[in-house]
């Protein structure tokens, strides 16, 4: 049984009604919903396994509930980026942008780690929409590229940048995402760790840390863009509050999203907001807490001061062709201009390129497809390469593995090959879906699977129960 803050409680059920209070404290004392939202680009004609009792979620179509939590760790379908593990409150973005955004957008989305809601975007957008995904704290950055990488969108990038940089960047947005850092009480039931680190004095640094991040988003919004403005936790201080300070100090204009009783979505606790956020409150939805409200600059409103790029940060060659050798690695590579991030080379879609150009002064973790690095003569290709969605097949010989070979490479340990392989790079598949690269130099396979993404796990599977049929 889990113990919560007395100050917690108090301020809980000042602002909830004793129907509510209760049906919250029975929901946190109840197992979390399992649940996962299908990636729409890899997963065509695949279904959730009958044995997981399915269900959908119903404001989010690629999403469904689990009767039970399988091991996800052991699944090279997740690996590979067929699905993403998400809790079910936090799908709700993609309702919020179906019913809004109808054309090609810039989009941001700005505290992302670790990408749920990113994945999220991608797969609601129109096609033709471009989204940035930022992450402040690095080491959170380098998780929200990997799970970037394994969605296999072309369309994304991934920075590691403050809001001030982003703000001073010059760049502009039709839709940004603000999922800020928050007191997480909508987590306490799945995180033990947000019970023991919440205080009143934690509640009142977020949500001034809130505002400080909304104005900086704001600056960076397009007159008539959207703001999604969204948190885990339950106090209004944090939730209406904050909108209500961004109407009277940003001039956002509070937008309604159109929900179904059967949702179970609880309105604004603030009655002068009433009917236009939407509460997701465990006990009553079902998933966790969470809070989002859709906030729209007037057309008024100063317009952003988009800056030219200054002139490339690269060492070498960023305006140069696609090397001939990788133009056979992607569809249509006519269609990419290459460009260059650190060491890597990186395919960026020629209708985006140009904003690519604008943040180039940003800190870059990932953009549009990475192609690879040079070694020496040769050009090892990135291991996001093999799961792009835009990785022309037949790019590579494959090597279909069984499940103990895909553990095992996914563990980064050794594995064989049948001797009439071809050597050089080889892709790594399961159930033909791409997991990465080995290079054959004929006695044996090197494993390219990246060091920090291993299986650390010692476990020794049985032949998993799939996840996705």
């Amino acid at each position: 049984m889990m113990t919560l803050p007395d100050a917690f409680l108090a301020h809980t059920r000042e602002i909830l009604d004793e129907h509510l209070f209760a049906l919250l404290t029975e929901g946190l004392s109840a197992p979390s919903p399992v649940s996962i939202r299908l990636n729409p680009l890899k997963c065509a004609g695949k279904e959730v396994a009958p044995w997981l009792t399915p269900r959908q979620v119903r404001w989010c179509p690629t999403g469904y509930y689990l009767g039970e939590r399988p091991n996800f760790t052991f699944d090279p379908l997740l690996h590979a980026g067929a699905y993403y593990v998400q809790e079910a409150s936090s799908m709700f973005v993609d309702e919020v942008v179906r019913q809004y955004v109808n054309h090609p957008i810039t989009a941001l989305d700005l505290c992302a780690a670790p990408g749920g809601k990113t994945t999220a975007l991608l797969a609601a957008l129109p096609e033709g929409s471009v989204v940035v995904s930022n992450e402040y704290v690095r080491q959170r950055a380098s998780i929200l590229a990997e799970n970037v990488a394994k969605w296999g969108y072309r369309n994304v990038a991934v920075t590691n940048n403050s809001t001030s940089d982003l703000r001073h960047s010059g760049v502009g947005f039709d839709l940004i995402l603000t999922d800020v850092p928050c007191s997480g009480e909508g987590m306490f039931r799945k995180d033990e760790g947000a019970i023991a680190e919440w205080s009143e004095k934690n509640v009142e640094n977020c949500w001034r840390l809130q505002r400080e991040i909304l104005e900086d988003a704001w600056a960076c919004l397009h007159p008539e863009g959207w703001l999604i403005y969204s948190t885990c936790t339950l106090n209004i201080h944090e939730n209406e509050e904050n909108i209500q300070w961004a109407i009277q100090q940003l001039g956002a204009h509070l937008l309604k999203v159109n929900t179904q009783p059967a949702w179970g979505i609880t309105p604004s606790l603030l009655p002068s907001l009433e009917g236009s956020v939407c509460r997701f409150i465990p006990g009553v939805s079902e998933g966790e807490g969470l809070f989002m409200a859709l906030l729209q600059k007037p057309d008024d409103a100063t317009a952003v001061k988009e800056k030219t790029a200054k002139g490339k940060r690269q060492k070498s060659r960023p305006e140069a062709a696609i090397p001939d050798e990788a133009k056979r690695w992607i569809d249509h590579s006519e269609d990419y201009a290459l460009r260059e991030y650190g060491d890597m080379l990186a395919a960026i879609p020629k209708e985006w390129s140009t904003l690519y150009d604008r943040f180039d002064t940003l800190r870059i973790l990932h953009a549009g497809v990475p192609i690879g690095t040079h070694r020496g003569r040769d050009l090892v290709p990135a291991h996001a390469l093999a799961l792009s969605t835009t990785l022309h097949n037949g790019a590579f010989p494959q090597y279909d593995a069984d499940y103990a070979t895909a553990i095992a490479y996914l563990r980064k340990e050794a594995i064989s090959l049948p001797t009439d392989t071809p050597r050089g790079f080889v892709l790594i598949t399961y159930k033909g879906h791409p997991l990465g690269f080995v290079k054959n130099v004929g006695n044996r396979a090197n494993n390219l699977y990246p060091q920090e993404w291993r299986i650390r796990s010692s476990h020794v599977p049985e032949d998993g129960r799939e996840i996705l049929i």
